[in-house]
């Protein structure tokens, strides 16, 4: 095992654990031979080319499909170069490096290709060289590969940290800046392969593309804005690109070891999996020609700024507003997610069946209370382990609340956070604060097709599965106005990652980049305008209002957000 300097025998033995595991616990997902395909066309590797001259890396080669791709490739160039023989093979012999960790689909594949080196002609002495040469079974991000490429492509792993031993990840951590927070492992692939290639060197991946909106993305996409253009972006999302079925929203990304002024980015956007088809729009986004499939974006990669990957009306609209309005919170508002408990069925009952104390039990609210915007409350409560200034009680002052904790004590000191501190068994994951259900608040249910915001005048608690937004400089009522106006969704249909079904995830990170004015900036006319269009249903004139807000043509928003009803089916 080559390694850039040595690693401990913890992490060596979980390397080996890794390289036993299946499928699923080593986030192999293989792609369909047209993708390949498409992708190798994308990436400028073209058998018209002399291919001999270069050099390519598939960092985790599965099954080996993008190889199969990329030596038939390499051998029609030898061929049409009169490249034969023994020098075939010295040619040869360092133009592809492929790694792979699982030891049976290292070997499963290195069998196949011997198969297809075989039926082109080569002998069993070349095919040995040239396959010990190009194939290492190791792990890629410990690897010291000792030389640059000219192409980087493939599938990278789809792993989350969960799945991967601890001391492994640790090591991972060391090596690669970007990997930030909950970061899937692919992250780091995409890392040290940006960092392989040659100056004018190209990498093509599939992959999710989560990373390309969300928290954990920042520091790669700072590391592509900084040192590198993104040429190309294909969102697959909603097409057969792998041999299975998978519930990851995937994404091509061709991206060039060089800065380009212009700053371009060639967009396409869920391309039918036809190798005609695929091999035709290639041709087309490759050689600049205008295409009514094939858009233009400036400036995508922005240092760590998530991705604005759609043309419509509505990127531009909130790149406006980035550029002349504070982030909500800067405006005096706090964005935040309800109440977490490590045990829900032992801390939320029914308030009429939950015997402790008054004291111990405040009104709970959950996504399920919610329906058309309104609140239509359960009458669950959660049972509150704080006193008002946020401490844990003395159950010995609460006989009926000792009771009902005791009972379910093993319960809850099985959770990770009574563990940490036994003392403290009975609390919940988050601290409760009683006075925080007397605060007016806005409320957002997380999973939605389109934004929810209800107005909650200091009732109840919020649960973890619902965000909440409060503010001691905004009149909330407002606030409500603005952002049941299209504001809140379009900011997140834009900065969040969709899932099944075509739902939005708003979540605290997505809300905290809308943008609106200070309260103190606003005219007393229009703050009053919206305090009582509070009361009122979101019409025509509500969007005059925000428009005016914003200080943009009323016509055009309302223009916008028609053309946004109409896309989410509205």
């Amino acid at each position: 095992m080559a390694l850039p300097f040595p690693i401990s025998d913890e992490v060596e033995f979980a390397i080996e654990q890794l390289s036993y595991s299946t499928p699923e616990n080593r986030g192999a997902v293989y792609t369909r031979r047209e993708v390949v395909e498409f992708i190798l066309d994308l990436s400028g590797y073209t058998d018209d080319k002399p291919l001999y001259k270069k050099q390519i890396l598939e960092p985790s080669f599965g099954n080996g499909e993008f190889l199969f791709a990329i030596i038939e490739r390499l051998l029609k160039s030898c061929a049409s170069h009169q490249i034969t023989g023994d020098l075939l093979t010295h040619k040869l012999k360092d133009c592809i490096r492929a790694v792979e960790l699982h030891k049976g689909t290292f070997y499963s594949a290195r069998k196949q290709l011997d198969i297809l080196l075989e039926a082109k002609g080569l002998t069993m002495q070349q095919r040995n060289v040239l396959l010990d040469s190009w194939l290492i079974r190791d792990d890629y991000l410990l690897h010291d590969l000792g030389c640059s490429f000219d192409y980087v492509v493939g599938n990278p792993p789809y792993l989350r940290q969960e799945l991967i031993p601890n001391v492994l990840m640790a090591e991972y951590r060391n090596r690669f800046a970007t990997i930030f927070d909950r970061a899937d492992l692919y992250i780091a692939f995409f890392e040290k392969s940006l960092l392989s290639l040659k100056a004018d060197g190209v990498l093509g991946f599939i992959c999710s593309d989560r990373w390309a909106k969300n928290r954990y993305g920042g520091p790669l996409r700072k590391l592509i804005s900084d040192h590198f253009s993104l040429k190309i972006y294909v969102d697959m999302v909603d097409t057969p690109a792998f041999s299975s079925q998978v519930a990851a929203y995937p994404a091509i990304t061709i991206i060039h070891n060089k800065k380009e002024s212009s700053g371009i980015t060639r967009i396409i956007r869920k391309p039918k999996i036809n190798e005609l088809h695929l091999s035709s729009l290639a041709k087309k986004v490759s050689s600049n020609i205008k295409n009514n499939n094939i858009e233009e974006i400036k400036d995508v990669a922005d240092g760590d700024k998530p991705w604005i990957l759609d043309l419509c009306e509505r990127s531009n609209f909130i790149r406006y507003l980035e550029d002349n309005f504070p982030h909500i919170e800067e405006a005096g508002c706090k964005v935040g997610i309800g109440v977490a408990t490590g045990a829900d069925e032992i801390y939320i009952k029914p308030s009429s069946v939950l015997d402790i104390e008054s004291t111990r039990k405040l009104p709970l609210i959950m996504t399920d209370d919610i329906s058309n915007g309104k609140i239509s409350w359960s009458g669950n409560s959660i049972v509150n382990p704080f006193d008002d200034a946020g401490k844990l009680v003395n159950l010995e002052d609460y006989p009926k609340l000792k009771a009902y904790l005791t009972e379910h004590e093993e319960r809850l000191r099985n959770r990770y956070i009574a563990k940490r501190n036994p003392q403290k068994w009975y609390r919940t994951i988050d601290r409760i604060q009683p006075s925080f259900v007397q605060r007016a608040k806005l409320l957002i249910p997380d999973i939605k097709g389109k934004a929810q915001i209800i107005y909650d005048k200091g009732e109840f608690y919020p649960h973890h599965n619902l965000y909440y937004i409060v503010s001691d400089k905004w009149d909330l009522r407002a606030l409500q106005v603005v952002l049941r106006a299209g504001i809140a969704h379009m900011f997140v249909a834009t900065y969040s990652t969709k899932i099944r079904g075509g739902y939005l995830r708003f979540q605290a990170q997505y809300l905290r980049r809308i943008r609106i004015p200070r309260w103190t900036e606003l005219s007393e006319d229009i703050k009053n305008r919206l305090i009582e269009a509070s009361t009122k249903d979101i019409d025509e004139n509500v969007y005059r209002l925000v428009a005016e807000m914003y200080n943009v043509k009323p016509d055009l928003f309302i223009s916008l957000i028609k053309r946004e009803e109409a896309n989410n089916g509205n």
